[in-house]
């Protein structure tokens, strides 16, 4: 399993291409973050913590899992894939092999590849992905995944809905007509995929226009684990920060992830905001690194970074910080109180690797599918290795109709 591909376990592209998150195009504020240059407060008190489960009010689950029990909120995209011609990929000057964020030359691509080519649509975006993926690992019942974003009222939109519906997760998009929904275009040659991503709408989401609405805020009080990924924090940090305390003040869990070291890097200001009520924090190497830099943590060793970002002040102390963190083929590494566990990845044949775009955001789907029923760590780790396994046998972010894990 020794591919360098893998070993940088990719996020979603769509929402991580870092210096064009900045622009105009993607209207994610160009004005550079204030960054503290004070050290973060390391708690020194030990949090009681059971080193065993991840502690889910018991009390609150059933046998079955009820719906809406598992809520994400984040940057919903429609994923367009389609095998193009050489002359489509020279129309709109794309390399065979390529990850961009469309730029005024790229607007029609979306609309000709859907009227000349046989296109397939899912339902996309780093949090998404991960919430469809929870819900594909538990299977029964549906709709044990809630989500939210911004769509436009446009055609793409109402795919997505349809999309987000097949896969049995619980999408309340906010619409609205100011700009078309976020689309990524995956032009196939051969075996390369040269991905094209105008996020638009995603960048749209409005706290007091959906989140405050009383039918919708049921909808986080019914969870009992909350997932963002950390791209949503270029966008709506006052609705992260609404759903975070819900879940601090009700001693529910929220897991937030780094995503992309641009975030730590340009908004760091928005992640520290929040990071008191992260109560499981993902990442990867690179973005671990990235985060240890941008906090002084003076290490790159990544069980001291994971040690480092476990210790950070937190607002619920009775409930202790778990990180976990990602390596490619290289083991994972959780940190829970003053213990650093590690856990070996599934072994792959490189040839069997056909794409490691969703592999990061599977590998907390599966996580997550677990963590919502209440089971310890370890298994949660397995399913989550499992996952991302699972996924980077397929393009894209798609699986079989079932998984093989138990």
């Amino acid at each position: 399993m020794a591919s360098k591909q893998q070993r940088t376990r990719k996020r979603t592209f769509q929402e991580e291409e870092k210096p064009e998150v900045s622009t105009k195009k993607t209207k994610v504020s160009t004005r550079k973050t204030k960054v503290s240059t004070r050290k973060p407060k390391v708690s020194t008190r030990k949090p009681k913590v059971s080193t065993e489960t991840p502690e889910v009010p018991t009390e609150k689950l059933q046998d079955k899992l009820s719906p809406n029990s598992l809520f994400g909120m984040g940057n919903p995209l429609l994923d367009i894939s389609a095998v193009v011609d050489k002359d489509f990929l020279d129309k709109y000057t794309l390399k065979p092999n390529d990850q961009i964020l469309a730029e005024d030359k790229h607007k029609a691509l979306f609309d000709e590849l859907v009227k000349k080519f046989t296109v397939e649509y899912h339902a996309g975006g780093a949090t998404q992905n991960s919430i469809k993926i929870a819900q594909w690992m538990i299977q029964e019942p549906h709709n044990v995944g809630t989500y939210m974003g911004c769509i436009g009222k446009d055609k793409f939109g109402q795919i997505l809905k349809e999309k987000a519906k097949e896969a049995n997760i619980d999408a309340h998009y906010y619409e609205q007509d100011e700009e078309p929904t976020g689309t990524c275009a995956a032009c196939i040659t051969g075996d390369n995929r040269s991905l094209v991503a105008n996020l638009a709408a995603a960048n749209c989401y409005k706290k007091d226009k959906h989140l405050d609405l009383e039918e919708n805020w049921k909808l986080v009080e019914k969870a009992e684990v909350y997932y963002i990924a950390g791209f949503f924090l270029t966008v709506s940090v006052e609705s992260i920060l609404k759903v975070a305390k819900h879940a601090s003040e009700n001693n529910k869990l929220f897991c937030l992830n780094l995503s992309a070291p641009f975030i730590c890097q340009f908004f760091k200001d928005n992640l520290m905001q929040v990071m008191p009520y992260v109560d499981v924090l993902f990442g990867n190497e690179t973005e671990a690194a990235a985060f240890a830099e941008a906090l002084d943590f003076e290490t790159k060793d990544i069980k001291e970074i994971a040690k480092k970002a476990q210790a950070l002040t937190k607002d619920n102390g009775d409930r202790g910080r778990i990180v976990v963190l990602t390596q490619g083929k290289d083991e994972t590494v959780m940190a829970l109180s003053d213990k650093v566990d590690t856990f070996p990845v599934l072994k792959i044949d490189p040839k069997d690797i056909v794409d490691t775009i969703g592999a990061g955001d599977a590998f907390v789907g599966g996580f997550l599918s677990e963590l919502v029923q209440n089971k310890p760590l370890e298994q949660c780790v397995k399913a989550a290795n499992y996952a991302a396994n699972v996924i980077i046998r397929h393009a894209g972010c798609t699986f079989p109709e079932k998984p093989d894990f138990s």
